[in-house]
């Protein structure tokens, strides 16, 4: 059976038995630890390895030993287990070394002696992550190649097959002259190559020889339908599936002498082995009972609606008004209530539900407000609402109020509406401000914020004047979270509540980034980002470094700076745009020089 080994080298006893006893401990489980203390001993295990059939996905060399450094072992190492990961231990930085491993041996990456166990261990599995997705990636690339062989055997297959269709090219025809519709066949030259029995009949007539496609609609007596205008030829089926074309019209008719036939037509493009174009068949539908069939349905139609015309009339308006309504008051608040209609509505009317309530509002909108003018203002808020709304409905919310540049939206069916809504509403912002750059017009930015809880809806007011309207701490939360996302130069902020009732928060790319106090609680708050929809690299990069910063986080709030500071500034060595990692890493800075 084949077995997993990691094989580690050094020259010291005392830090090899220290490095192969953490990595018993971070992946004794799955893989097997060998040591080697020099290079040469090293290279005879892997000869004795890989005869007894193991696998090798990582060897960690230490650097500087007596009679062979590492970048040479990793180099040797390298030609004969070219798929293995190699990492190097080294008490000095020697970048030359690095270069020399990194260009022979394809280095993956160096730790310095000391190491940090955690970094050690997170290293190690990233690794072996990496080398279990190579040898992923050949085992695909190879079930691709037999795949492709396959289709090759079947290609050669077809060909067999078109081959005996050719050959049985007189028995097609019986076939053709047998079928109850019209059958047309063009050459590649555009001239009639066969035509069958019931087509003959349509037309009056057969192949008409040295007819050319241009004259196709004169010799066979095609017109428009309901004119005496003769069909265009280009435009007739047949020529275009000449062009290539799967074409169909319904707009022909055949006159012989006083008989007019209505056709339905489709024509389709034949193709020989090489792929060009042979000949252009089609077929030919009398549709004479069918038109009479539909001059009776209009008929009976228009007396319908004669006599139900009023009736008509007054449904038409109930359901403009319930349309007129509905953009002021949604359908799904008076469902809600219970309420079939507006006019249903009682001041007072009120009902308990838990809601995800997002909230999103538009950054420095006064800053932007004051570069326009009032009209100006008017048409960019509507611009941008109108392409905000669309992606609330369809992420199963409505819009309770517009609050200025401001949106507040509840989902009824769970948390995960909510953020879906919200990460959409990202994604069609970033695609807008294209758009606004193209014109030469700033960027937009908003915040978005969701809480998930308990909340009241129902109608307040006095009696000439009634607003449907959702009271809540739950609101309330949900505004304060919004207004948090500029404090963290985030978008998208969710709390504690909405977090647990996600379906599977694997899904969404997330992360917890504080604890706080929003202005007006007194309990704390746990808040979580969202970044789905942050530009491609800068949301690699927080995935990238999710654990380090949850590390990094976890330090921090039991107060020890130091061990936090250089965890984010770790993070923003691989994710310099991870604006929360630096937020974190200059409150780390200033605590420290307290």
């Amino acid at each position: 059976m084949t077995q997993q080994v990691i094989i580690c080298v050094d020259d010291e006893k005392t830090i090899l038995s220290s490095l192969k006893a953490e990595l018993q401990e971070a992946v004794g489980k799955d893989y097997i630890i060998e040591i080697a203390e020099g290079g040469e001993e090293a290279l005879e295990l892997i000869e004795e390895l890989l005869e007894d059939g193991d696998e090798i996905p990582l060897l960690i060399s230490d650097h500087i030993m007596p009679e062979m450094k590492g970048d040479e072992l990793l180099k040797q190492a390298h030609l004969i287990l070219p798929k293995t990961i190699k990492i190097m231990l080294t008490g000095q930085a020697d970048l030359g070394a690095i270069a020399h491993a990194i260009n022979s041996a394809n280095l993956y990456r160096y730790i310095t002696k000391p190491w940090q166990s955690e970094d050690l261990k997170l290293t190690v599995r990233e690794a072996l992550n990496s080398y279990l997705q190579d040898k992923q990636l050949t085992e695909q690339n190879a079930k691709l190649h037999q795949i492709n062989q396959e289709l090759a055997q079947l290609n050669s297959q077809q060909t067999a097959l078109i081959a005996k269709l050719h050959e049985n090219e007189n028995r097609l025809r019986q076939f053709l002259e047998a079928m109850p519709i019209g059958v047309g066949v063009l050459g590649a030259d555009g001239k009639p190559y066969y035509v069958n029995r019931k087509a003959k009949e349509i037309f009056g007539k057969g192949v008409v020889p040295n007819t050319s496609s241009e004259q196709l609609s004169e010799v066979y007596e095609v017109y428009q339908a309901g004119t005496n205008q003769k069909y265009p030829t280009e435009n007739l089926p047949i020529v275009r599936a000449l062009k290539g074309e799967i074409a169909r019209a319904d707009d022909a008719e055949v006159h012989q002498g006083d008989k007019i036939i209505p056709l339905e037509i489709f024509a389709t493009p034949i193709y020989d082995q090489q792929g060009n174009i042979v000949y252009a068949i089609n077929t030919l539908q009398d549709i004479t009972e069918r038109r009479e069939a539909e001059a009776e349905r209009k008929k009976f139609i228009q007396d319908l609606f004669e006599v139900n015309s009023n009736l008509e009339l007054s449904l038409d308006a109930e359901l403009e008004i319930a349309e007129a309504t509905s953009r002021f008051v949604p359908n799904e608040f008076l469902a809600f209530l219970g309420c079939d209609s507006i006019v249903d509505i009682k001041l007072g009317g009120a009902v308990e539900l838990e809601m995800s309530v997002l909230f999103s509002d538009i950054r420095d909108f006064t800053t932007l407000s004051e570069q326009m003018t009032p009209t100006e203002n008017f048409k960019f808020i509507n611009s941008y609402l109108s392409r905000m709304e669309p992606l609330i409905v369809e992420n199963k919310g409505f819009i309770d109020k517009y609050i200025g540049d401001a949106i507040m939206a509840l989902f009824s069916e769970g948390a995960d509406d909510a953020v879906k809504a919200g990460i959409a509403m990202l994604h069609t912002l970033a695609e807008y401000n294209r758009d606004r750059a193209s014109v030469g017009y700033v960027p937009v930015e908003i915040g978005v914020g969701i809480n998930t809880g308990s909340l009241i809806l129902g109608i307040v007011g006095g009696k000439s004047r009634m607003d449907g309207t959702v009271i809540s701490d739950a609101v309330n939360l949900a505004s304060r979270i919004e207004s948090l996302t500029k404090n963290y130069g985030v978008s998208l902020l969710i709390t504690q509540q909405t977090f647990d009732r996600l379906t599977n928060p694997a899904e969404y790319a997330i992360r917890v980034i504080d604890k706080v106090q929003v202005k007006g609680k007194s309990e704390w708050v746990t808040v979580y980002e969202v970044f789905d929809a942050d530009w491609p690299e800068v949301k690699a990069g927080k995935l990238a470094t999710l654990q380090l910063f949850t590390e990094a986080l976890s330090f921090y709030n039991m107060k020890n700076f130091r061990e936090a500071a250089g965890l984010f500034a770790d993070c923003l060595g691989q994710n310099p745009e991870d604006k929360v990692a630096r937020i974190y890493w200059e409150r780390c800075q200033y605590s420290l020089s307290q």
